[in-house]
């Protein structure tokens, strides 16, 4: 009889818990997303498994000596795993068009305006009966403003290790909700005549300006923000073997096995902390409102500074390209285009858009060291 009841205590039905059961189904919740919507399915399918493992009773995964703890430890506790996914995403990236027209920095950098506005927000909050955020808290949560997944994990692992899990599925589900968030505020703030601005072709690019680039981005980072060498170096090196020329077996490694290894480990990682106690709490409802206000101010202000740049500028500039600032590479280009189009159905803008794009990347990942500088 106590060998039954003992394997009856081995089970997991014996075992579940409400709350656990509530996070298996938001983890098959994230794998509907994935699979049946697409949003942001490399990420998204690898986290919502991740969440089912680490909520199954009895099982110990994500326990000391499990082995999403260790992947855990190994790649986001040491922060690994967004560095090499920030090499891949260099060495994915072209800068022909930021180099081609460098005030598109200026949109990247008005981007990150709502990373700020929320960590005041998150300060605020506190206000509010049941929330407690500390500064490095209300920084690892602004930071789901950038748009970049891999920044806000490596800012969350640093700054609010225990916020991890809903910062990181904040952060990747308003990436994938790029295209339904953004239209409306760019529609919002922008006239019919401002949305058909058709901008002139910009010029070639050679082949040293862009191997001299990510030099000089990293010379500058050193001088003045070592904090955010680790990502910005990272970046760097994956575009400069990109560039190069020289080295295509080490490009075309960091482009497709380094990072896709990477992804599917970094994504069970993100899942191991969105255990039932840490995710079920008042907080988290906090951080996706944080992050949703986050996003919605770093459209508007990128779409605010591209219309005071077309006032003043020599050439035309469409302000629907200044929500691309925010670094989701490269879908909020291509819902500037898409919104362009609608617009005016000759208006291609996606190469003009690209430019603010992989400058958010750019400002997301200083707008990190910079807070790391701070409070880190």
């Amino acid at each position: 009889m106590d060998g039954i009841l003992n394997l009856w205590h081995a089970t997991g039905i014996a075992n579940f818990t409400f709350p656990a059961l509530i996070m298996i189904a938001v983890g098959c919740l994230l794998l509907f997303l994935a699979i049946a919507k697409k949003f942001e399915p490399l990420l998204l399918l690898p986290i919502g498994f991740g969440a089912i493992l680490t909520n199954i009773p009895v099982a110990g995964l994500s326990d000391p000596g499990g082995l999403l703890h260790y992947v855990y430890y190994v790649g986001i506790d040491t922060g690994i795993f967004p560095l090499l996914i920030f090499m891949g995403v260099g060495a994915l990236t072209d800068f022909s068009a930021l180099i081609a027209n460098p005030r598109m920095l200026l949109l990247g950098a008005a981007a990150q305006f709502g990373i700020f506005a929320t960590l005041f927000g998150a300060i605020l909050l506190n206000y509010v009966p049941g929330f407690e955020f500390s500064l490095q808290d209300a920084s690892a949560i602004a930071i789901i403003g950038g748009a970049d997944g891999p920044t806000a994990i490596f800012l969350a692992s640093k700054l609010a290790p225990d916020l991890l899990g809903a910062i990181a599925v904040a952060a990747y589900s308003y990436m994938a909700l790029v295209p339904i968030i953004q239209p409306p505020i760019m529609r919002a703030l922008t006239t019919v005549e401002e949305r058909q601005i058709k901008m002139p072709e910009l010029r070639k690019v050679s082949k040293k300006e862009k191997i001299i680039f990510p030099l000089m981005v990293l010379s500058l980072t050193a001088m003045f923000l070592p904090a955010a060498i680790p990502l910005v170096g990272m970046f760097c090196l994956g575009n400069l073997m990109r560039e190069s020329g020289v080295v295509d077996r080490l490009s075309n490694s960091a482009q497709n096995e380094i990072i896709n290894v990477t992804t599917i480990f970094l994504g069970l990682a993100v899942g191991s902390k969105l255990a039932a106690d840490k995710f079920l709490t008042v907080e988290t409802i906090g951080i996706l409102v944080l992050g949703a206000l986050a996003f919605a101010i770093g459209t508007a202000s990128g779409v605010f500074m591209a219309k005071g740049l077309n006032k003043i500028s020599k050439t035309p500039i469409n302000p629907l390209i200044g929500a691309a600032g925010v670094s989701a590479v490269p879908m909020a280009a291509r819902v500037v285009n898409k919104v362009g189009l609608e617009s005016n159905p000759h208006n291609f803008l996606l190469m003009h858009a690209m430019g603010p794009n992989v400058a958010g990347v750019l400002g997301s990942a200083v707008a990190a060291g910079i807070l790391l500088a701070l409070v880190g």
